[in-house]
């Protein structure tokens, strides 16, 4: 405990003398961080936030690590990408969090699960202060590990503010740990102060928990004896309060045990101290001796990714099957499910019932209802659950019942599984299956197409197909790939769409494109259902001189295809069924004014649905949706 704190009061200097450019201090809170960390197994992992120094110290990573990551150097953690204590490392099996506070504690539930699914009586630790209790988040995750019986220690850092905001303005329950009852969880209060009682009570907890695994939830009263962080200041904070809490100082308290009972010497602590004030000046100086790092636009661009060394997997037989595209996806889950016995399907209604699509029908009997899992209605923490798959090594599928409820999902998804890579060099092995699409009379809130809300994000890979053939070949693909992957699947083509498919496992590259028609005259560019528009719309004009461009995936996006076909015809026109601004059309027509602005024999065309929601009823869907307008605007620019 000694140790944490004069790091602290070491980077309190710093911070004044500009070196490092924040803090968030856990000064009087130590007791907790050093207690929780050295009641857990070396392997075992910890999810730490701000105010935990302690677990880093406690994990023994070299300090000259932890300042260089605190100076933005390259021998931290990220890379100079992310500050202070927003990195993981899988070295110390430490999982850090994002500013977003909540997700990390369904990633914690992802961890356990992984554990429990290979068999290993292992616990998970994660943190999470009084405020951070305020978010769905966090009700999300503690739900899921109560109905799984997963064995997670979700331990609260109840320090009385959640920066300015007092806990009688968070929440009006008596104590935050009697909210366990509601969730059918154990749970305990604890004197987060008192680093005896800390150590002993959560030491006699998780041995339980690894015999008998179950959820447990501690609430440690303590208190924040600086600002939220250093800028903010305690102003607010009555100085009675302030006060109180200094007199029951872990460090101190601690200090005064082992004077008392002839532990340890005054002599010996203040030995002990000029040891790690030697270590910190030592290892201060070895971070302060790097130097800054110099920024390589190709390095930031190949580090959004992990790498993925596709292997195009061709089937070993000529056998193919005629089916509708629903069977494409469903026989390419199965094929995967067989091939990686550590890939999990998580979902709503997924498992005994089969999906509301029937695409997981049958799956229960042959995989189990441990790698086909029935969640809660709780896509946020369903998403960062399948980011702890992750983490420890597995693969993950996550079905959203349909693609307009990731929204409950859109946080982990653009925040922390898009950045994990970037930030920490951690994978995001996850595939995010989603049933999309109009033209079924569905309405507002069933049948959106919302990929651009996606191909913004750097660090997400989307595809969308739209041929059977196509689907089961991308989606294996995306199963192998290590990196986010949404995989939209259109409903309306689900049981409208035949074709031939190979029998066999097959992988089809992701940023290449389909030549469907060759021609001269015009390119048109499409994908999902806008491609069959497309080809009614050519054959019921009879235009055979075309290229028509199916890209399949839209990040990574087949530039060098649509280059080459626009430079030939001179024309181009896209079609989307997504709403018109914003939307991936709009990039592709700037990408085409930028690269091939000389070949262009007219303006390139975009056509989309109306900048409404979608309707429900028929007329005004088909009066909203994208193939209505797109004889017309093909037509005139055939004209042009």
């Amino acid at each position: 405990m000694l140790q944490p704190r004069l790091i602290e009061e070491k980077m309190l200097i710093l911070l004044r003398q500009g070196r490092i450019s924040k803090w968030f201090s856990g000064i009087g809170q130590e007791a907790i961080a050093v207690g929780v960390t050295m009641c857990m197994q070396h392997d075992e992992y910890i999810l730490p936030m701000h105010r935990n120094l302690g677990v880093f110290t406690s994990r023994n990573i070299p300090l000259y690590r932890l300042f260089s990551q605190w100076q933005g150097k390259a021998a931290g953690f990220t890379k100079g990408r992310d500050r202070s204590f927003h990195f993981g490392t899988q070295e110390y099996k430490i999982v850090g969090m994002i500013s977003h506070l909540g997700p990390q504690l369904g990633v914690a539930d992802g961890i356990a699960l992984a554990h429990q699914l290979k068999n290993e009586k292992k616990i998970t630790a994660v943190f999470t202060g009084e405020g951070a209790t305020s978010e769905g988040d966090f009700h999300e995750a503690l739900n899921v590990a109560s109905v799984w019986k997963l064995p997670v220690l979700f331990c609260i850092e109840n320090n009385g503010y959640g920066l300015s905001t007092p806990t009688s303005e968070q929440y009006n329950c008596e104590n935050l740990a009697d909210r366990g009852v509601g969730y059918g969880m154990e749970s305990h209060i604890i004197d987060g102060n008192n680093a005896l009682e800390v150590y002993t009570k959560v030491k006699t907890i998780t041995e339980s928990m690894r015999e008998d695994p179950r959820p447990v939830l501690l609430e440690f009263k303590t208190f924040r004896m600086r600002g939220h962080e250093e800028a903010s200041g305690t102003k607010y904070v009555p100085q009675e309060l302030l006060q109180f809490w200094a007199e029951k100082d872990p460090v101190e308290q601690l200090k005064n045990y082992v004077l008392e009972n002839n532990i340890l010497t005054e002599e010996q602590i203040t030995h002990q101290e000029d040891i790690y004030k030697a270590e910190i000046q030592l290892h201060l100086q070895k971070a302060d001796d790097e130097p800054v790092i110099e920024a390589h636009t190709e390095t930031e661009l190949n580090d959004v990714y992990a790498p993925f060394d596709f292997e195009e997997i061709q089937t070993s037989s000529q056998e193919k099957e005629e089916m509708r595209f629903i069977d494409a996806i469903s026989k390419g889950l199965y094929q995967a499910m067989e091939k990686h016995d550590n890939l999990v399907i998580v979902g709503q209604d997924i498992a005994e019932y089969g999906g509301v699509f029937k695409i997981t029908e049958g799956f229960v009997d042959t995989f189990g209802k441990e790698r086909v899992r029935n969640t809660p209605i709780c896509e946020s923490a369903i998403v960062t659950t399948a980011m702890g798959l992750s983490i420890k090594g597995m693969k993950a599928i996550v079905e959203m019942q349909f693609a307009d409820f990731v929204s409950s999902g859109f946080n982990p998804i653009v925040n922390y599984l898009a950045k994990v890579h970037y930030r920490w060099a951690e994978k995001a092995d996850v595939v995010l299956r989603m049933p999309c699409g109009g033209n079924v009379g569905a309405g507002p809130f069933h049948s959106q197409t919302n990929e651009a809300w996606f191909t913004k994000t750097p660090g997400l890979k989307v595809v969308y197909p739209a041929f059977p053939y196509d689907a089961k070949g991308l989606l294996l693909t995306a199963i192998e790939d290590p990196n986010p992957v949404l995989f939209f699947e259109h409903k309306a083509l689900y049981r409208s769409v035949l074709g031939d498919v190979p029998k066999d496992y097959y992988t089809i590259p992701f940023g290449k494109a389909s030549l469907l028609k060759k021609g001269s005259s015009m390119t048109i560019i499409s994908y999902g259902a806008g491609v069959h528009w497309a080809l009614e719309t050519i054959e019921k004009l009879n235009l055979e001189d075309v290229d028509l461009i199916d890209l399949r995936t839209l990040q990574p996006l087949d530039t060098e295809t649509i280059y080459t076909s626009v430079k030939k015809t001179g024309k181009v026109i896209i079609l989307q069924e997504d709403s018109l601004f914003g939307g991936i059309a709009s990039d592709l027509a700037a990408l085409i004014n930028e690269n091939c602005f000389e070949y262009l024999d007219a303006p390139v065309k975009r056509v989309g649905s109306l900048d409404t929601p979608i309707p429900f009823n028929k007329s005004l869907e088909n009066n909203y949706l994208a193939k209505s307008r797109f004889e017309k605007a093909l037509l005139e620019l055939q004209a042009y």
